[in-house]
């Protein structure tokens, strides 16, 4: 039987064998520490949690690189809002989804770099884009990267240019402001506005751009070449489709062998996002609910699957949990469905599939069935 774990590779849109050696390189994109953790933040990172688990079940050694955006304009617009510093605010929403993330079970990252540590590295790379005639600097400090000079631009969202403009500005770009070569072409580096941290770079004082902030943290930290790249669907285009050219015009090496995206959360039809308000808090959930419930709810759902919250689907999934805590010193053992487990675990990270394993083993009271299974999903029963 071929045993091969299985994932589809968003960028060429196939399932394929991840055939990664001893240590598999893993970048998911981390947050904005600006407010709490939401549901949807919640589904990303335990998604990739159990990701990592069955991996390392599998015999892999992870080395897990989660970062942080302390560098972004809107945690320096809530800065100036709630006339706080953004060092301040960025603390203390970081130890929540710390502890948000820990409650759920989800293994720390082994390394959580921060973008305000690796700016002079991000320097380099805008020195190195600009020397290779892939980017441009204008006199008022501003540095673009070149789209229309890339060969490599447009081919990972595969969208056509009207809806690329209207992704580009939706969310954060800046298409309309003079000086630029092309409309899509996107900030690598700026100067900073009163008030913001800056620092030295050949083009004056400013900043680091997003998107040049993650593929400069993710080379860092596992080199020019990962296993893995993670995050939202939200983020393939710009964010992703930036960090590839930006990342592939430095080294000239392909940056990441898979593109694994996680499926949006909506409330009342409608995408959970900070600049609606429509969120549903972790930390909110977990005065309610034991925090492995919130786990259970989360897997029961592909990790590709754009879902809505349903609070009776939560109610279900805590019972789940008990159930399985029932049985769990129970003797007995399952076999077809431990194979079932590992069929729907090696097929794409299916853990609803896997879910429904560990409670047909449940339902039969094959205690020990129940324990290694669920155990490999990340519930300490």
């Amino acid at each position: 039987m071929d045993d091969a774990l299985r994932l589809r590779d968003t960028r060429t849109g196939e399932l394929r064998p991840l055939d990664a050696g001893p240590v598999v390189r893993l970048y998911v994109c981390g947050i904005t520490p600006y407010d709490a953790t939401h549901l949807g933040h919640a589904f990303t990172y335990v998604a990739f949690d159990a990701l990592i688990r069955y991996l390392e079940h599998r015999g892999h050694d992870v080395r897990y690189v989660r970062n942080v955006t302390d560098v972004d304009d809107d945690i320096f617009r809530v800065s100036r809002e709630r006339q706080e510093p953004a060092e301040a605010i960025a603390a203390r929403e970081l130890d929540r989804f710390t502890a948000d993330l820990k409650a759920m079970q989800c293994r720390p990252a082994d390394v959580e770099p921060y973008a305000s540590a690796h700016v002079p590295s991000m320097v380099a790379s805008v020195e190195a884009l600009c020397a290779n005639g892939s980017a441009y600097a204008l006199p008022d400090g501003r540095v673009y990267f070149d789209t229309a000079a890339s060969d490599r631009y447009g081919r990972f969202a595969k969208l056509d240019r009207d809806e690329m403009l209207r992704q580009f500005a939706e969310k954060g770009g800046d298409p309309d402001a003079p000086g630029k070569r092309d409309p899509l072409d996107f900030l690598l580096w700026q100067p900073s506005a009163e008030g913001e941290p800056s620092w030295d770079s050949p083009w004056g004082a400013g900043r680091p751009g997003w998107h040049i902030e993650c593929s400069v943290m993710a080379i860092d930290e596992l080199g020019p070449t990962i296993d893995i790249h993670g995050g939202g669907s939200d983020l393939v285009y710009p964010h992703h489709e930036a960090e590839i050219c930006q990342a592939e015009h430095v080294t000239g090496q392909e940056f990441s062998r898979f593109w694994l995206h996680t499926g949006m959360v909506a409330l009342d039809g409608v995408k959970m996002s900070k600049s609606l308000g429509n969120l549903v808090f972790v930390s909110e959930l977990r005065e309610r609910f034991d925090p492995l419930a919130v786990r259970r709810y989360l897997l029961e759902h592909h990790y590709r699957q754009d879902w809505g919250y349903d609070e009776a689907e939560l109610v279900a999934a805590a019972a789940g949990v008990r159930r399985w805590a029932d049985v769990a010193d129970q003797g007995g053992a399952l076999p077809e469905a431990a194979a079932a487990f590992h069929e729907a675990m090696r097929s794409d990270l299916d853990t609803p599939g896997a879910v429904r394993a560990v409670d047909e083993a449940a339902a039969a009271g094959a205690g020990a069935t129940v324990r290694e299974l669920a155990g490999i999903l990340g519930f300490p029963l």
